[in-house]
C-alpha cells in the first residue's frame, strides 16, 4: 500500500467555516430539534442532524451549480419526512434552506459573521428543551407551534405557554327509572 493514497488535503477554510454554519444552523431549528428530543428519528436521531449537515454541505461542494433555497428546502423537507416521520408545514424549513444558502455565500467571501452568530445561537440552546411553538406534524405527535424568526435570544425562552380555559364539560344525567323499573325518556328542552 503507498503511503501517498493515505495522505488527505484539508478542506479550504471556506469549507470547514461553511459545515460548522450548517451544524449550527440545523442545531437551533427547533423543528428538529423537538424531533431529536422526542426521539422521532429514534435512539440515533441526534446522528441523524450531523448526517444531515454532512449531506447539505457535500451538496454545496460536489454539484457543479450551487443548490439553490428551494433545493435545501425539499432536503430538509424530505429528510424530516423520511428520518424523523415528521411533516414539517410550517415554512420553518424554507427560513432554514434561505439561511444555509447566506452562509454558504458569504463563506465563499470569507465573511464569517453569520456562521459565528448561528454558533452562538446553538451554543446558548444546547442543554435546553426545544421551545414547542413551531407548527410539525409527526405521525406520532400534535401540531406545535414556535417562531423561529424570533432568535434574538431577548426572552430567555422558560415561560411555560399559556394555556386556553375551556368551561368545565356538564357531567352526564343520571337517567331516571319510574317505580315499575323503566326508564323515563325525556326530550331536550326545546323552545
Amino acid at each position: 500500500m503507498n503511503s501517498d493514497n493515505l495522505q488527505t488535503t484539508a478542506p479550504p477554510p471556506s469549507s470547514v467555516l461553511f459545515a460548522r454554519g450548517v451544524i449550527a444552523r440545523l442545531a437551533i431549528w427547533s423543528t428538529l430539534r423537538i424531533a431529536i428530543q422526542e426521539n422521532w428519528g429514534g435512539p440515533d436521531a441526534a446522528a441523524k442532524r450531523t448526517w444531515l449537515a454532512s449531506e447539505i454541505v457535500d451538496a454545496f461542494e460536489e454539484q457543479a451549480t450551487t443548490p439553490d433555497d428551494q433545493y435545501i428546502e425539499e432536503l430538509l423537507l424530505q429528510v424530516m419526512a423520511d428520518e424523523f416521520e415528521a411533516v414539517v408545514e410550517d415554512g420553518s424549513a424554507e427560513s432554514v434552506a434561505k439561511d444555509i444558502v447566506l452562509i454558504w455565500d458569504e463563506t465563499r467571501i470569507g465573511k464569517q459573521d453569520l456562521v459565528l452568530k448561528f454558533e452562538d445561537l446553538a451554543d446558548k440552546t444546547k442543554g435546553k428543551k426545544a421551545n414547542a411553538q413551531e407548527k410539525v406534524v409527526s405521525d406520532d405527535e400534535d401540531d406545535w407551534e414556535d417562531d423561529d424568526e424570533g432568535e434574538d435570544d431577548e426572552s430567555d425562552g422558560d415561560e411555560a405557554p399559556q394555556l386556553l380555559q375551556h368551561p368545565a364539560p356538564k357531567p352526564p344525567r343520571e337517567p331516571e327509572v319510574d317505580e315499575d323499573g323503566f326508564t323515563m325518556v325525556k326530550g331536550k328542552n326545546r323552545r
